[in-house]
Order: structure tokens, then C-alpha cells, then sequence
């Protein structure tokens, strides 16, 4: 780590996100009706597939759109002097771009890039473009963060679709690519509370619903495909 130290000399004085703090309300993952719309590995479900990456599917035209806010969590692989690897826990591999703005926290604490080792568990905030987020914040987590749910993420696997099902709430006369989408602190917030109920995915998107509500697109994952979170940014449901 001694070079990576001397040609990264970033020092981050506090957190350029303010992320909120406690902990996000978790609804319990309970399986209900088998649709077969809700979810889909394929990448045929109304747009292509990101370059490098899943096909993420949704339809609609916040499915078509370029880079996003969103995240991603895992294991952190192999580090450059500018970028490093994870890997989530559905095995998804994922590349995360560092700036000289990115921000670091240790837990809570504001850290430099030197906190970002090799084993580190770490959550990563940024513009998701397929599975590439440029980062705005990297956490490093406890080792006992991460989800309670047994929400049962699964690895997405090209051609092999899983069932589909629902979770929780899902908003009334929710469409696929309806809504707009958000960046800032709202999307980081949606994104982290996603990410904390359902690990193994890529958020590369965050849209606010008619209701104010935000749906939460993952790709990376057989199910769930989008994930909804209250204006309080508890998640509510997912699909």
C-alpha cells in the first residue's frame, strides 16, 4: 500500500455526501404473487444491455438514459492509483473510478483513499455507467454491516431467468419507466438504503415516482429488478 499512499496523497477533510445517518427501515422480504413480468436475467426487457455489463431491462424512456446516480457494495479487488475492483456479494464484478473530489469515510469518520484496501467491505456512491461507477463517496464498512433480510439475490446469469416475484409494497398503477430521475443527496440515500435490503446488485439508477416514492433500478441481479423506498428512504417493496 506504501506506493499507492504517495501517489494518491488525497486528503478528504469531511464527507462531500452527507449520507443519513442510523439505520434505514427494512421491510421483511416475503414472496408473493409469481408474475412474470416483474423481473427478468435476459436483457431484453426494453433496453439494451450496458456496455461491459448486464442487460438492464425496465423499458420506458429512464430505461434508455446514459449515466445515472446509483452505487454498488462489495469486496474491494484489485487497486490501481486512480480505480479498484469489487466484487458484490452475487458475484457481480464492478469498477469504481476515483477523482480528485472523491470523498472516503471510515464507518462514520472521514478517512483518506488510503483506507481503500484489498478484503475492505465498502460502499460506493457515484454515476453508475454499466457496471463502472464513478465515485463520489467510498465507505468503508464495519464487518458487521449488511443486510438482516433473506431477501435471496441471486447472481444474474445471461439466458437462465429465475421466477419472478414481489416483495413488500409495491406503489399503485406503478409503471415501468415512468418517473424522473434524481441525483444528489436524495439518490444517494435511496441507493444506500437499496443496497443495504437487497446486497449483490448495481444501482445505476434512481427514480422518483409520481407518488414520492423512488424506485431503485438494479442490474447484476436475476431479482429484484427495482426496489421502492418511502420519502423517508425505508424500503417499502421490490420486484
Amino acid at each position: 500500500m506504501s506506493s499507492r499512499k504517495l501517489t494518491r496523497s488525497i486528503i478528504v477533510g469531511a464527507a462531500a455526501i452527507a449520507v443519513a445517518g442510523g439505520s434505514y427501515g427494512i421491510v421483511s422480504a416475503t414472496s408473493g404473487s409469481t408474475s412474470p413480468a416483474a423481473a427478468s436475467s435476459s436483457p431484453a426487457a426494453g433496453s439494451g444491455s450496458a456496455a461491459g455489463g448486464p442487460g438492464a431491462g425496465g423499458g420506458g424512456s429512464n430505461a434508455r438514459s446514459g449515466p445515472a446516480a446509483g452505487g454498488s457494495s462489495g469486496t474491494v479487488g484489485g487497486l490501481s492509483t486512480s480505480s479498484f475492483t469489487l466484487t458484490t456479494s452475487a458475484g457481480q464484478k464492478v469498477t469504481v473510478k476515483e477523482a480528485s473530489s472523491t470523498a472516503y469515510q471510515n464507518g462514520t469518520s472521514p478517512a483518506s483513499a488510503s483506507a481503500i484496501t484489498t478484503g475492505e467491505s465498502v460502499l460506493v456512491l457515484g454515476t453508475t455507467s454499466g457496471t463502472t461507477i464513478t465515485a463520489t463517496q467510498v465507505t468503508v464498512q464495519p464487518a458487521s454491516s449488511g443486510s438482516s433480510t433473506s431477501s435471496a439475490v441471486v447472481p444474474f446469469q445471461r439466458g437462465a431467468p429465475s421466477t419472478s416475484k414481489s416483495a413488500g409494497q409495491i406503489p399503485a398503477n406503478y409503471t415501468q419507466g415512468s418517473g424522473t430521475i434524481v441525483s444528489g443527496t436524495a439518490a444517494s440515500k435511496a441507493t444506500e438504503a437499496a443496497l443495504a435490503a437487497y446486497p449483490g446488485g448495481v444501482v445505476d439508477r434512481v427514480v422518483k415516482l409520481s407518488n414520492g416514492e423512488y424506485e431503485v433500478h438494479y442490474i447484476g441481479v436475476n431479482w429484484p429488478h427495482h426496489i421502492f423506498v418511502s420519502q423517508n428512504f425505508k424500503v417499502v417493496g421490490a420486484n
